[in-house]
């Protein structure tokens, strides 16, 4: 029989769905960090000015903010009792 890594974790402090939801919190800080990636210039000499774009100023940092946020949500929220 083939066994699931999540199917014995009662020697963890979190539950699967903790786990699951803190992947996807993770998930949410890593595209809000590529949103803040780009807008570097060809010349070193040119200013580019596209560095002070909405989306590298105001969105990424929202969608990093809010990853974190749900990180702490997945690790305060209580795991169901399957019992």
């Amino acid at each position: 029989m083939e066994k699931k890594y999540f199917d014995n974790m009662e020697g963890f402090a979190l539950g699967k769905e903790n786990l699951k939801l803190m992947l996807i919190g993770l998930a949410i800080i890593i595209v809000g960090f590529i949103l803040m990636t780009g807008g570097k210039s060809n010349d070193p000499s040119v200013f580019n000015p596209e560095i002070f774009s909405f989306r590298r100023i105001t969105l990424a940092p929202m969608v990093v903010l809010f990853g974190f946020l749900f990180e702490i949500y997945a690790i305060m929220k209580k795991p169901k009792s399957g019992k």
